[in-house]
């Protein structure tokens, strides 16, 4: 009995179950990627125009993105407050939203419910903050696979609910607001005790990359179902019994993972002593690389060493460096060199926010992400209202099939940009230009209405987007340390909603608005001019054909262009830091 029970603390406080419940918490966290499906909702029920709507998913990206008070709090307070914080915003928020949309409460003011979907929604950033900083402390070493499968279920929960909301069948579309209101509160209030760091940079097992193959494994089958789960459902009138069949297997996948804490745990043999000081000798040279990168005197190697010193092999370049920082550390001692003081730390040290906000690598990646990232939510926001003017009158297909390549976009970004980085130690950023391009090429196919500019739009629009949000925070995690990683995470999440604010409040309703007005004109009789009386504040207005938006995916294209330029400017500069990082990596 009590090694059962000494067994199960293992368990609970396993790094691979607390990874695992990390998933399940971003499976239903990210409620804000079902804004397509809930905002025609919305603008039916309460008779608003496509520039309100856009003011609501502006209020909605504000709260996804504004998660300043979940990155100080996550560093003074234990993980489990800031997941219940989390779920009582969302549950308010979303809760009040539905009661108006369902008439239960009478019609509230525009304003009140962008503040209670911005309530609702900003509940996410202390999800993934929680789930996050505990998985990537967890998993110090392996930050790009970890932080890409995350914030791959965070974009495949859309998805998910969406199935789960078939499977129960409710009577009608609000009740889908509902659902996001009750279900990541069930879910989030069950695991909240188990999310948490748990010291995991001392479980290291060679069982890892085993470990990590079969989650990418469970990864790729989970997008697989469910891309063959939608198309059935789109080509074929399945009855209740099979959808519930089918969102069931859909969960078993889910769940799938947790297979991985319990072989460690209860069907593998405790690790013997003279592996796990094995295991702790890459830890112990970790540690002393660090002592030594505090030192003043790295600071000077840097100033001091040959360009020509990067380009020579990794043995030969550490032989060089470690003579010349004995010459150094000797000319110190004598008195013939002073040893510069920094002022502040270098790149791949621990930066707080403020330091962070003083270098120019930071405000690249930054503005890289309002230009692309921004573009690439103002397609998921208003993916709805494209399906609509298409001509498409199921829009939760196309809702849940770019929150499928965004899933894929984040895992592949994580596991390609750690690929980059690990194999040829080259900058993580460089990845961020590679799926900027991608999104410039699918922008552009809509712009010109080739054939099925929905369906490539959707593919390459989730999957650049997607990989943003694994490439970005392992990379700030890397240039500017761990130590404040919640609150850089946080503030670089601001980038999205400014681009969204801009290109689809602006920019993109308004130019819908306009061709909706024009067409609106058009199809009043002409034998009658002077009858046409002028479009009121509570009409709903409506775009049909390619028009509505292209003009506006031909200016996010050329935005994505320019976003490029910046992040292989970042590349160029951080080209020394990376080797420095994974320079070994090559030997």
């Amino acid at each position: 009995m009590l090694q059962s029970r000494d067994k199960f603390k293992v368990f609970i406080n396993n790094r691979w179950l607390v990874f695992v419940c990390a998933m399940w918490v971003q499976s239903c966290a990210g409620v804000g990627y079902l804004f397509g499906s809930i905002s025609p909702v919305i603008k039916s029920a309460m008779g608003y125009d496509q520039r309100q709507v856009a003011f609501l998913g502006v209020a909605k990206d504000l709260g996804d993105a504004i998660g300043f008070g979940a990155g100080s709090l996550c560093e003074v307070l234990p993980v489990w407050v800031i997941l219940l914080i989390g779920v009582v915003q969302n549950f308010l928020g979303y809760g009040l939203v539905w009661l108006v949309v369902a008439g239960i409460l009478p019609s509230l003011p525009l304003w009140v419910l962008c503040i209670a979907i911005f309530v609702g929604t900003n509940g996410e950033t202390y999800f993934n903050t929680a789930a996050l900083v505990s998985c990537v402390r967890n998993f110090p070493k392996s930050r790009g696979p970890v932080v890409g499968i995350l914030k791959g279920f965070a974009g495949l929960s859309g998805a998910i609910l969406t199935q789960v909301y078939l499977m129960i069948n409710f009577p009608d579309q609000a009740w889908l607001i509902f659902m996001v209101a009750i279900g990541p509160s069930i879910v989030i209030l069950a695991l909240m005790f188990v999310v948490r760091p748990v010291g995991g940079h001392r479980q290291v097992r060679p069982s890892d990359s085993r470990s990590f193959s079969f989650t990418y494994s469970v990864c790729l089958i989970l997008a697989a179902y469910l891309l063959g789960v939608l198309l059935l459902e789109d080509l074929v009138d399945l009855s209740q019994t099979i959808i519930i069949l089918l969102a069931i297997l859909l969960i078993i996948l889910i769940i799938l993972p947790v297979i991985i804490p319990i072989l460690l745990v209860f069907f593998s043999e405790s690790r013997l002593p003279e592996e796990e000081s094995l295991l702790s000798e890459p830890q112990k040279q970790e540690a002393g690389k660090s002592e030594q990168e505090e030192s003043p005197i790295l600071s000077e190697v840097e100033d001091e060493k040959p360009p020509e010193v990067d380009s020579l092999p990794a043995s030969e370049r550490q032989k060089r460096i470690a003579q010349l920082q004995a010459k150094l550390l000797q000319a110190a001692a004598d008195g013939a060199v002073r040893v510069k003081r920094k002022k502040g730390p270098h790149r791949g040290e621990d930066f707080t926010l403020i330091e962070a906000l003083k270098k120019a690598d930071f405000w690249l990646i930054f503005f890289s992400l309002v230009l692309a990232a921004g573009s690439g939510l103002t397609v998921i926001d208003n993916m709805g209202q494209i399906c609509l003017s298409l001509g498409y009158t199921d829009t939760t297909i196309f809702v849940s099939l770019i929150s499928i390549w965004n899933f894929l976009g984040r895992v592949g970004g994580g596991y390609f940009s750690e690929l980059v980085v690990r194999n040829f130690a080259y900058p993580r950023p460089v990845a961020m230009a590679v799926v900027q391009i991608i999104m410039a090429i699918g922008l552009f196919y809509y712009a010109m209405a080739w054939p099925g500019e929905i369906y490539v739009v959707t593919v390459l629009i989730g999957l650049g987007y997607g990989a943003h949000w694994a490439i970005v925070p392992a990379a700030a995690s890397e240039l500017f340390g761990l130590k404040s990683f919640g609150a850089l995470y946080n503030f670089l999440t601001l980038a999205s909603p400014v681009g969204s604010l801009i290109f689809s409040g602006v920019i993109a309703s308004g130019i819908y608005d306009y061709y909706a007005e024009k067409q609106a004109a058009l199809s009043q009789p002409k034998s009658e001019p002077m009858l046409a009386v002028p479009l009121q504040d509570d009409d709903s207005l409506s775009c049909e054909g390619s028009i509505c938006y292209s003009i506006t995916f031909g200016i996010l294209s050329g935005l994505c262009i320019v976003a490029t330029a910046l992040s292989l400017i970042v590349v160029y500069r951080t080209k020394r830091v990376y080797a420095q990082l994974y320079g070994k990596s090559n030997t």
